[in-house]
């Protein structure tokens, strides 16, 4: 059952009336299948005008969906032979930050990324894709592995931002973010950063610093969150959607700023309306963005990094 957000009322409320219709008509005998027909029309055309609209606090609103899919989903629809690795030889396990050996169409390569779960226990577990220091340590540990082995590095990005809590900062959350973003900038492999859902801050910079960063269309990518920002800057939450609009959280302006390389398109309605859809999209995108890099010389692929960052702003 689809989850509707607030500016999607008008299309919950034709769906609804759609559905109604369907089940009159099992039970009758008039012939009502002209009207589903035009209302399902009317339906798909206002969605589609909809999402084509969309502004950035409405996108935030689609980037947090709860049915949008997350690491575990792309890893059963995308990859194969996932094998997760665990643990950040230092202090422990941290489920938001997921990683370990996978396959994308026969090309051998580290998986790394947020996971948030998608039910209340889930989500408690992975600790709602907030990772802790031990989570970028472990991700450290996984990128030097791939590394060693010349595999490339694809992460998926999906984090409100990273664990804030007292016990993260006394095991060195910050040095742990700057020792991950590190260690994508020096990596002598290819890497693809996807940020799928939210891009929070430091949390999401550091498994995104890579030579080539997509964004699934209606994902955003910010270094606060809007409800963060306009607590800051009008010391009320309520501002969120002056504050999105003002940071440039979409894709497209993050693409027209070159902070982004490439948009990978969502069905009509997001992400969580056609999981298989998205999947498909996204594989598809991954493995192009790694083709174009397999090969190239560790020097280049630092370079390439380097260069790319350095325009950013210029």
């Amino acid at each position: 059952m689809i989850s509707y957000l607030e500016f999607e009322k008008p299309v919950a409320a034709l769906e609804a009336r759609i559905a109604e219709l369907r089940q009159t008509a099992q039970g009758g005998d008039i012939d009502i299948s002209s009207e589903i027909r035009r209302l399902e029309s009317k339906s798909a055309e206002l969605l589609a005008s909809t999402y084509k609209a969309l502004t950035p606090w409405q996108k935030t609103q689609v980037a947090r969906h709860p049915s949008r899919p997350h690491f575990k989903d792309y890893v059963e629809k995308i990859f194969t032979d996932f094998m997760p690795l665990g643990g950040d030889r230092l202090f422990g396990e941290d489920q938001a930050i997921v990683g370990g050996f996978a396959k994308l169409d026969g090309r051998r390569l580290m998986l790394i990324g947020h996971e948030k779960g998608n039910d209340t226990q889930s989500r408690i577990r992975h600790n709602f894709g907030m990772g802790k220091p031990e989570g970028y340590r472990k991700a450290i540990r996984l990128m030097e592995m791939a590394s060693r082995f010349g595999l490339p590095v694809v992460t998926l990005v999906d984090t409100s931002g990273a664990f804030p809590g007292v016990e993260a900062e006394e095991r060195g959350q910050a040095e742990a973010i700057a020792r991950s973003t590190e260690a994508c900038l020096a990596l002598g492999v290819p890497m693809v950063a996807t940020i799928v859902g939210e891009g929070g801050s430091g949390g999401a910079v550091a498994l995104a610093s890579a030579e080539r960063v997509l964004m699934l269309e209606h994902a955003v990518y910010s270094v606060i969150s809007p409800e963060g920002c306009a607590s800051i800057l009008w010391r009320t939450a309520e501002k969120a959607a002056d504050a999105a609009e003002a940071m440039k959280v979409t894709a497209q302006d993050l693409l027209s700023l070159g902070v982004i390389d490439r948009i990978v398109r969502e069905p009509v309605g997001g992400a969580h309306r056609d999981p298989d859809a998205t999947c498909a999209l996204l594989g598809k995108a991954i493995g192009e963005e790694l083709d174009a890099l397999v090969g190239k010389p560790a020097d280049e692929l630092r370079q390439i990094r380097a260069e790319r960052f350095l325009r950013i702003g210029a």
